[in-house]
């Protein structure tokens, strides 16, 4: 017997119909083709051994002549790998469905796989909008042997991104199967800590300093966002943590807003003069805030 198809497909000599279609079915699951663990001798020897093993007349043959069983002129067809055995149902439950035998099967087109880049963007790009140049990996994630090269590409991030969001730039990612389209690349948004600024959503916030005779008598302060700088008028009287609304001016494609904090800074008297003028403003200004403690 020049070839064991029982020893190929791992069963015994008993083996039933329903124990023969499972070796089978595990492994051609395996060595198809299309998957990484591919191998596609070993396929067609898996094949052959089912096409002969499922079929009664021809597994009776086999038993008694072995492989070269359809040279001695029984079993009405050929004993080798692409018989009249249909497939179709068994590659349809493994590899997704279709019909046809193992050509069809192998050609069928898959998308690659997608893949992720995480970019830092300032606040001012990303509410400005920007493009970047970045590097994507080539060749097909599935395989076991796929290139860790990559190629740059040209993104475009587009005004009003956020944190933690991505963006989709289509067919740039790992390349697809049997001419299927490539993958995608999803763009993760980062935003870089700002000096001056702390974000939370869409919301920008920024402490303001103020004397504290602009807080005490009112005034009017230039106050810088992240679409430059505007004019904000103090009330007279405003106190230490209190928050100013500036509408639209904070992130996202619809924006949020800006929140001014107001921080009262007094400064250090030097001079016998400013220390005098101090004085003097306890005197006649006398206020203790903590009497509620």
């Amino acid at each position: 017997m020049s070839k064991d198809y029982y020893a190929i497909l791992g069963v015994s000599r008993s083996a039933s119909d329903a124990e023969i279609k499972k070796a089978y079915r595990k492994m051609a699951a395996k060595f198809h083709p299309d998957k990484p663990t591919g191998d596609e001798a070993k396929f067609k020897e898996l094949s052959e051994a089912y096409e002969t093993l499922s079929d009664a007349e021809k597994r009776n043959m086999y038993d008694q002549y072995g492989a070269d069983y359809a040279q001695r002129g029984a079993g009405g067809g050929r004993g080798g790998f692409g018989g009249g055995q249909d497939y179709g149902d068994i590659f349809g439950d493994m590899f997704g469905g279709g019909q046809g035998g193992f050509g069809q099967q192998q050609a069928r087109p898959q998308k690659g796989a997608d893949q992720t880049v995480k970019i830092m963007l300032t606040l001012e790009d990303a509410i400005e909008g920007t493009e970047r140049t970045i590097n994507v990996q080539t060749g097909d994630s599935r395989s076991q042997s796929y290139s860790y090269d990559t190629h740059p590409i040209k993104v475009k991030i587009p005004a009003g991104v956020l944190k933690d969001q991505k963006i989709r730039v289509k067919e740039k990612g790992f390349s697809g199967l049997s001419g299927g389209p490539d993958g995608d690349v999803l763009i993760e948004i980062n935003l870089q800590k700002h000096p001056h600024y702390e974000v939370e959503g869409k919301d920008v916030y920024l402490d303001l300093p103020l004397t504290p005779w602009e807080a005490a008598l009112g005034a009017k302060v230039e106050i810088p966002t992240l679409k430059g700088k505007i004019k904000m008028g103090i009330a007279a009287g405003t106190q230490s943590g209190a928050k100013l609304r500036i509408k639209g001016r904070g992130l996202g494609k619809e924006p949020g807003n800006q929140y001014v904090i107001i921080q009262i800074h007094a400064p250090v008297p030097v001079t016998d003069e400013q220390k005098a003028l101090y004085e003097k403003m306890a005197e006649l200004m006398p206020f203790n805030p903590r009497e509620d403690f």
